[in-house]
């Protein structure tokens, strides 16, 4: 029986996807819905998705290393990363591109080999950067315009899972990483 909710990418895309080695993502509006909550105390309030932790662990455990660049300082986006084992968290960066070119000298990885996903402006030169650009369809229209991919969620939504789906697709491993969870007893 073929699932017509699984995401169909074309081969142009797939091509691309399957040289990934690194995927980068921005957290407000990608890894969250974009909301930013404040208690009357000022605390900070963030949702993020529980499929995307999921898929960001499936993903490192493929082998493909895994780097969050936002532009904001967050306790609670240091936790989360922490929680999942991000190797790569730079946070307070609206210089994207920047971020991500420091992380290509440092793992040594070739621009043709990023997957970027971010959804608003400080993200578009980082996205263009990138072997693939990824984007969500609450992003900035001029985002989604220059991005190789939309996924079909928006961010905080499980967008990020959709991304290492297509990563996993790419490079041969979607079906490895469900055999645990798909096999009979």
């Amino acid at each position: 029986m073929t699932d017509t909710l699984r995401p169909q990418w074309p081969a142009r895309i797939l091509g691309k996807a399957a040289n990934i080695r690194l995927l980068a993502l921005d957290v407000d509006g990608i890894m969250t819905d974009g909301k930013l909550f404040f208690s009357a105390s000022g605390d900070e309030m963030k949702g993020f998705n529980i499929l995307d932790g999921l898929g960001l662990k499936q993903v490192m455990a493929a082998g493909i290393t895994v780097a969050v660049i936002t532009g904001r300082n967050s306790p609670l986006t240091e936790k989360r990363m922490g929680d999942l084992g991000i190797p790569h968290l730079m946070q307070g960066r609206e210089d994207k591109k920047v971020a991500l070119q420091e992380l290509v000298d440092s793992i040594g990885v070739s621009p043709e080999e990023i997957a970027y996903m971010g959804d608003d402006l400080p993200d578009l030169p980082a996205i263009r950067f990138a072997g693939l650009g990824i984007t969500v369809p609450n992003g900035y229209w001029l985002v989604r315009e220059q991005a190789d991919v939309c996924t079909s969620v928006p961010g905080g939504n499980g967008a990020v899972r959709e991304a290492c789906d297509l990563l996993l697709t790419a490079c041969g491993q979607f079906d490895t990483t469900l055999a645990a969870y798909t096999q009979a007893d």
